[in-house]
């Protein structure tokens, strides 16, 4: 059987969410008429203490619609250098915003406060006006780090004082969420706006959403529709993400825990080197010294296990849904054979 760590956007509708998505309430969603996409956004909302949020196709939508609702073209958004809304969102802070990136260095995809004091310029003609400062968590190339609470509140600060607005990718917010038993809320309240995504831990097939004050969501929906995010009976696809959000984000513990057991079984095989320490949700970023990447990713698939090749010599693995704790305590003998097929 297929072992797919590739990602958590993998994970296929339960029997009981195909069912939810069967029976969905519908209407039109750009005229605010679709029962199931307004239950989702009101959940949603009240989960991450802010006034609104809006339903959209992706989490990529949701951040580069966030970007363009804070921004105006020339303005720059200061950034982790491994940052998603960065790395792979296709260049949408300059196609879609005109915006420009500073980026910062953080250890695991997290930068500190005085990191950025450091990174704001003094008000000149020459310089782009910096209007956004986004941080990610769980940071996906930062291995799954979890963002700590004290440097966002001392981000935060800075924000304020400088008038900064501060966005949140929390694409695997649930994760830190349930890692860190702190609820959503609490995580966010330093956060102008926020992006959540349904389709990967929680295992809806389609969905994010962005919150924010009522006078921010509701900017951000002329920019949705600009973008081509205004979606009819959209309560078909939501109504995967109101089950998953209601259903499925306490048992991200269980992604964590098999997270844990396939590090430290990793880390038992001869040519692998794991940091567990870095293992903090259900993402692992390990190293393959002397082995290319790819090829082990490929000789893996003839083992029936997936996973993505991260950099030369690095794998990512990710614990999601659709793998149980007995398929994971398969992977680390799968792995040894993989690598003793490319010596």
């Amino acid at each position: 059987m297929w072992i797919d760590l590739r990602s958590d956007t993998v994970t296929k509708p339960t029997t009981e969410m195909r069912k939810a998505i069967a029976e969905a309430e519908v209407g039109d969603d750009v005229h605010h008429e679709d029962p199931t996409v307004l239950r989702l956004e009101e959940k949603t909302a009240a989960i991450l203490g802010k006034e609104e949020a809006v339903f959209m196709p992706s989490g990529t939508m949701t951040n580069q619609v966030g970007l363009r609702t804070h921004t105006q073209p020339g303005d720059e958004v200061i950034l982790e250098a491994q940052a998603h809304i960065y790395y792979y969102e296709g260049g949408g802070p300059a196609a879609l915003s005109g915006a420009s990136c500073r980026l910062i260095s953080g250890d695991h995809g997290v930068f500190t406060a005085d990191q950025l004091v450091k990174s704001l310029r003094k008000p000149d003609v020459h310089h782009p006006i910096t209007r956004l400062v986004c941080l990610e968590n769980t940071h996906n190339r930062g291995g799954g780090r979890i963002y700590p609470l004290e440097e966002i509140r001392k981000i935060g600060v800075v924000c304020r004082e400088r008038d900064l607005a501060l966005h949140l990718d929390g694409a695997r917010l649930w994760n830190a969420s349930v890692a860190l038993g702190t609820p959503e809320a609490e995580l966010v309240s330093d956060f102008d706006s926020v992006s959540v995504c349904f389709s990967k831990g929680l295992g809806a097939p389609v969905g994010s959403a962005l919150a924010g004050s009522k006078a921010f969501i509701q900017r951000a929906r002329h920019f949705r529709k600009m973008f081509g995010g205004g979606m009819r009976q959209a309560g078909i696809i939501a109504a995967g993400a109101l089950y998953a959000l209601e259903n499925h984000r306490e048992r991200l513990a269980e992604d964590h825990a098999n997270a844990r057991l396939l590090a430290e079984g990793l880390s038992q095989v001869e040519g692998i080197e794991v940091d567990l320490d870095s293992v903090q949700t259900n993402i692992i970023v390990f190293q393959t010294p002397g082995t290319s990447a790819a090829a082990l990713s490929k000789a893996l698939e003839k083992e029936w296990v997936g996973m993505l090749d991260f950099g030369p010599e690095a794998l990512r693995a990710v614990a999601n849904l659709m793998v149980s704790r007995e398929q994971i305590q398969q992977v680390p003998e799968k792995m040894a054979k993989a690598l003793k097929s490319l010596r």
